[in-house]
């Protein structure tokens, strides 16, 4: 081949290869567009309801994969805080929001909108040693209120009773204050008694009713393990003692269970819309049975 006519051909062949790579890389360039993550979405609040918040946001982003939704604990009182302050989308509480917490958020142009995603049993937790293995409404709120202070009083060994709680920004505590210590009395002041030891997380009153022979504490289903011994409990002058189970919530048998809810500002749409109709789904609820909680139907 004639030497004038190879620099053109080089040139030519120079030029397909630069337009192949800028092929490849509009390509990847279109592909890692269709990849990025356009809508996000901010969940925050109860600690009880963390780990079941967490699978659904992770499967949903299996599904959605241009979704990005973030999950964090603190507790239901911090939920509600943040939705009055409207700095989250989604917030998760373990009690229904109070009137006055409806007020500052109507006065900060914030209307709470209220869904009851699952619901959850409250159960009763002591020592595997402790030969205890049922208490009365009444026995559980004379124990926690100070009225009854060695297990002995309740047929077990001479042993002084070490009281269990989450702190107070958990939704779990004002529920167990207001429905078992109280009795569900409104009128009634009673509080925890002054020694209890109030724990920062589910899993620390697990870990410690445990280690500790004397202890009782509570804490929601899904989070008892097979570490501790769950008592039975009876209803406010009954005699049958009933263990949480899905079965026993859902037939209104165990009468320490409660419902578990998210808020929204106003109705919600777009994302948070099919974000929460996922929830309700039978996908999303196969989540709370699977998890220890119990599953709903969306009214």
């Amino acid at each position: 081949m004639k030497k004038h006519l190879i620099f053109p051909l080089l040139l030519c062949v120079f030029c397909l290869i630069l337009a192949s790579c800028q092929s490849t890389d509009v390509n990847n360039q279109s592909q890692n567009d269709s990849d990025a993550v356009d809508l996000y979405l901010e969940n925050k609040g109860s600690d009880t309801m963390v780990n079941l918040a967490l699978y659904w946001a992770e499967r949903y982003q299996e599904i959605h994969n241009n979704v990005r939704i973030s999950v964090t604990g603190g507790g239901s009182g911090t939920g509600i805080s943040s939705l009055i302050s409207n700095t989250v989308d989604i917030a998760n509480a373990s009690r229904a929001i109070k009137d006055n917490e409806i007020e500052l958020a109507e006065e900060n142009g914030v209307t709470p909108v209220e869904f009851i995603v699952a619901r959850d049993a409250i159960g009763v937790i002591v020592n595997p040693e402790n030969p205890i293995n049922n208490l009365t409404l009444e026995q559980i709120s004379a124990i926690y209120s100070g009225e009854i202070n060695n297990w002995k009083e309740l047929g077990g060994d001479d042993r002084p009773i070490v009281r269990l709680s989450r702190e107070t920004n958990s939704g779990t505590h004002v529920y167990f204050l207001e429905a078992v210590i109280r009795l569900g009395d409104s009128d009634d002041k009673t509080i925890f008694s002054a020694d209890t030891l109030l724990l920062p997380s589910s899993e620390g009153i697990i870990s410690e009713v445990r280690d500790n022979p004397n202890a009782i504490g509570y804490d929601g289903l899904g989070y008892i393990t097979d570490d501790v011994k769950v008592v039975g409990v009876s209803n406010l002058g009954d005699k049958i003692f009933v263990l949480p189970t899905i079965e026993t919530v859902n037939t209104n048998q165990y009468p320490i269970a409660r419902d578990l809810y998210m808020y929204t500002n106003g109705e919600p749409e777009g994302l948070i819309l099919n974000y929460l109709d996922w929830i309700f789904s039978e996908e999303g609820q196969d989540i709370v049975r699977d998890l220890g909680f119990v599953p709903v139907v969306k009214e």
